[in-house]
């Protein structure tokens, strides 16, 4: 491993001027780096799925606060309109958006939800303002614009099926199975979309936040049943899940190329061997667009 491997994320520095787009701002980790950008001096588009929060932490922020559902892309396309009217430049795009779901379930875009809340509605929001972030990177700093995305290292027990990204085959088991896959194909995206994004000044990274302590996986039996155990003790805060983030969006020099999948603040984080494989990240990507298209 050679020495620039050889270390954690740099810690972030001043973000004043810098825009960045933020899913999954009402609660959990999003809530936390919402706080924690906006003090660096970003401007910060606060976007979530309850409206009340929502309002509640872009108020406290003094941002301003875009409320989406992403299990309606619909609602995905509206954002992305909203959000490309109101910012000329977008240096940060933060995909944190997502849930566990522990019934199977499907939305109105005939999508099984954890796969379009986890990995099609960030997929379409990243292609529409794609555009925006390589015209903002033309004329910025090295290191000002990135996409990022929220895994996890349940991607290590992920499998994806192209034939089957709705999981309707094999058990449910609580919702972890698709959960696994969906997080293996966040992993996937981001590889995949650094390929693409060569040359252009957008880079973009994964990463595995933590076990946090937070309302993630509400509903499901497994977290209920370690939530009783531990008598809601286990895991590590929002602030410090946020960590992660906060330094990749916030450092000019993250030290790893782009693609990185990150465990926590450690570059080549552990994950499935299908997160190497090219073919499969094409077919991913292929097999998003089709179904984003229909929507």
């Amino acid at each position: 491993m050679s020495p620039q491997h050889d270390r954690e994320l740099p810690p972030p520095t001043g973000m004043v001027g810098r825009t960045v787009i933020l899913t999954g701002a009402s609660s959990g980790i999003g809530r936390a780096a919402a706080r924690a950008l906006s003090a660096l001096g970003a401007d910060v588009a606060v976007v979530g799925r309850n409206p009340d929060r929502t309002r509640e932490i872009a108020s406290e922020l003094g941002a301003e606060p875009f409320v989406a559902d992403f299990g309606r892309l619909s609602d995905v396309r509206e954002l992305a309109d909203q959000l490309l009217e109101r910012f000329p430049r977008i240096h940060v795009l933060a995909n944190n958006a997502g849930a566990m779901q522990h019934a199977r379930e499907y939305t109105v875009d005939r999508n099984e939800r954890t796969f379009q809340e986890s990995h099609l509605g960030g997929f379409l929001l990243t292609s529409l303002l794609l555009p925006r972030l390589i015209e903002t990177a033309a004329d910025a700093p090295p290191g000002s614009v990135r996409v990022l995305q929220t895994a996890s290292i349940a991607a290590r027990g992920g499998r994806i099926r192209l034939d089957d990204l709705d999981n309707q085959h094999g058990p449910w088991l609580g919702g972890w199975r698709a959960y696994s896959n969906v997080k293996l194909e966040n992993v996937i995206f981001i590889k995949e979309l650094a390929r693409r994004l060569q040359g252009t000044g957008v880079e973009a990274f994964s990463f595995h936040p933590g076990f946090v302590r937070s309302n993630f996986g509400a509903g499901n039996w497994a977290m209920s049943v370690l939530n009783f155990v531990t008598q809601g003790h286990y895991g590590i805060s929002p602030e410090q899940g946020a960590e992660p983030l906060i330094r990749l969006a916030a450092t000019p020099e993250v030290g790893f190329p782009s693609g990185t999948y990150f465990d926590r603040l450690t570059g080549d984080g552990p994950t499935a061997p299908q997160a190497e494989q090219r073919s499969l990240a094409a077919g991913l990507w292929r097999a998003s667009e089709e179904r984003v298209a229909r929507s």
